[in-house]
């Protein structure tokens, strides 16, 4: 009983004190148990700040990659327009030489574009159209004129090369005057293709000793009459054939080709840089690299 009395005086039962004890006893349990509640809220919140920054690393990741990928695209859109811009579509350059003139004519100006180039050949090549004041040169042409409709008032020619000009935006003539008219060897390769440029831009120079050449330009738009020509043609006669070449890229700035006509093939830098090889995040690199994603050309790849 005396123990038991003890117990009850140390430990506060059944004493005035007893309250207060159990009052910080159980104030003491609610701070040990916020305590705890806090520890487990700052793990929580550890974990929740670790998901957090994680998704916002993938987050960071996904956006620099769509970033890459939009910039790649809107990159190649870009150069598309730009090409689309500087180009206008792709140049046929046609020419007909006999004495070689429209030959060096031709070669100046693919050195000033890019263009695909088709000469265009008699069949008959032992013919001397020059012969006996061209001869035979006036009698191809008067029997064109007799039949413009005819395909056999047309003489023959070599197959060409070149078959579908659906490819093509741009046609540059070059060919030479015989007796005012369009040589007849290129009149019977527009008889045969001339359909095929309508609404194209068709561009003509012509050469000839020194005659005029409005009656080639007359013959040219018979023969395709619904090309959008440029503003001017191009005559190169004997006495500046020299200068073919200042001729030649004057007339080039003078139709607009490469501003108002949107047709050129001289490429600017700007619009070599807008092509190259970037990383997912949108730089560009010096070269692909040696391991994991980028982009070149617009086109994803993997290195591994």
């Amino acid at each position: 009983m005396e123990d038991k009395k003890e117990y009850l005086r140390v430990y506060g039962y059944g004493t005035p004190a007893y309250g207060d004890i159990r009052k910080r006893n159980e104030l003491r349990f609610s701070v040990k148990l916020v305590i705890v509640s806090v520890k487990c809220l700052g793990a929580r919140w550890r974990i929740v700040s670790n998901i957090a920054k994680n998704s916002k690393d993938i987050m960071k990741q996904i956006f620099l990659l769509c970033a890459a990928m939009l910039l790649t695209c809107c990159s190649k859109e870009s150069t598309a327009m730009a090409q689309d811009k500087i180009d206008g579509g792709k140049t046929l350059v046609v020419y007909y030489s006999y004495t070689g003139n429209c030959k060096q004519i031709a070669e100046s100006l693919t050195s000033k574009i890019t263009a695909d180039v088709m000469r265009i050949e008699p069949k008959d090549k032992t013919q001397k159209y020059e012969a006996n004041n061209y001869a035979i040169g006036t009698q191809l042409l008067n029997a064109i004129k007799a039949a413009p409709n005819d395909a056999d008032s047309y003489p023959e020619i070599d197959p060409v090369s070149i078959t579908d000009l659906s490819d093509y935006q741009n046609i540059i003539i070059v060919t030479p005057l015989w007796w005012s008219q369009m040589a007849a060897i290129m009149q019977t390769y527009l008889f045969n293709y001339g359909s095929q440029m309508a609404d194209k831009n068709v561009g003509l120079i012509v050469s000839s000793y020194s005659s005029g050449i409005s009656g080639v330009v007359t013959d040219c738009k018979r023969l395709v009459p619904d090309g959008k020509y440029y503003s001017e043609n191009l005559w190169i006669n004997n006495s500046n054939h020299s200068n073919r070449n200042t001729l030649i890229q004057n007339w080039l700035n003078t139709i607009g080709f490469g501003t108002q006509t949107k047709i050129s093939q001289v490429k600017t830098d700007a619009t070599k840089a807008m092509i190259g090889i970037y990383g997912i995040n949108g730089q560009r690199l010096a070269q692909a690299p040696a391991r994991g994603m980028y982009i070149e050309d617009g086109i994803k790849k993997t290195a591994r």
